[in-house]
């Protein structure tokens, strides 16, 4: 018999996060507001530094980027997400499972490497602030940008070519709310081990190289601060706890996820939920909250 190469699953029957229907309608109340919040934050952030030529400023303008790009992560699988708390049948195209594994490790590829971009300009603002603005300067910026759209970009595309071409042929349900590739590369007709290794590893690789050079960052911030001030601890805690804080959210479900040997359903979903929903919200309230210039341009509006 001749082999079949094409995948004759044309789509994926989605769990969700729960069978109930009076959680379903309790999450769809939360996950609406937090979706509805996170938009309008970003948005909100993205106009303000546009505007407010105050906030001109390399810092900010990668602040814009992060902002933007947390927009689009967010509306990569939420909304679906939102959508099927209303249906009793829930299922997603294979070309729709394909776009949303695309569209995720983009956009969340590239915020790992813009949230390294942000460590450095941090960097070089407290280690050489003489030359911060001749280091980070507008070509530098608009490069830095360009760089974490391209790597997410070729990160997503390995990704996505190592998937798209599997015969999908028996089982077609994904216990989450969303596709991802450790969960759809389960449903293969074939032996994927080793595939589910290479895919790990290019996730799991890119993810470790951003977090230990965004600790190399922080240690030298950190020691700079504390060297060159009389109440080092103190300000070096407040100049960099926001970032770092965005760093451990990020990351640390990214890490989990892909590098831990062992797969836990409910924690898999938590993370899952912390990493599209929650975290996109919680990047522009923890960089503006304690942000003095953020909150002087909202009072000049």
């Amino acid at each position: 018999m001749e082999e079949v190469n094409q995948s004759v699953v044309s789509e994926f029957i989605i769990l969700g996060l729960c069978s109930s229907w009076e959680l379903q309608a309790f999450l769809l109340v939360i996950f609406s507001s937090l979706y509805l919040i996170t938009i309008l934050g970003n948005i909100c952030i993205v106009l303000l530094i546009i505007a407010d030529l105050h906030l001109h400023s390399p810092m900010y303008f990668l602040l814009a980027n992060l902002s933007f790009t947390d927009f689009c992560l967010s509306s990569v699988t939420t909304p679906k997400m939102i959508t099927d708390f209303l249906k009793e049948n829930k299922t997603i195209s294979f070309e729709g499972c394909m776009c949303q594994i695309f569209f995720g490790h983009f956009f969340g590829g590239g915020e790992m490497v813009l949230l390294v971009s942000m460590a450095y300009d941090r960097y070089v603002a407290i280690c050489k602030p003489l030359h911060y603005f001749s280091i980070m300067n507008r070509q530098m910026c608009i490069g830095l940008v360009m760089t974490s759209w391209i790597i997410g970009f070729v990160h997503s595309i390995s990704q996505l070519a190592m998937i798209i071409k599997l015969p999908f042929c028996g089982p077609r349900e994904l216990d989450s709310f969303f596709c991802d590739i450790p969960l759809v590369i389960k449903l293969a007709c074939i032996d994927t081990s080793i595939l589910e290794m290479w895919i790990n590893a290019d996730s799991g690789v890119l993810a470790t190289i951003c977090f230990i050079l965004l600790l190399i960052s922080y240690s030298y911030i950190l020691l700079a601060i504390c060297l060159h001030s009389k109440d080092g601890a103190s300000k070096a805690l407040s100049t960099c706890t926001a970032h770092i804080t965005v760093v451990v959210l990020f990351f640390g479900p990214c890490i989990f996820i892909y590098l831990w040997p062992l797969s836990i359903t409910w924690v898999d979903k938590f993370l899952a939920v912390f990493y599209a929903v929650i975290t996109p919200l919680l990047n522009p309230a923890i960089y503006t909250l304690r942000n003095k210039e953020i909150k002087n341009a909202i009072k000049r509006l």
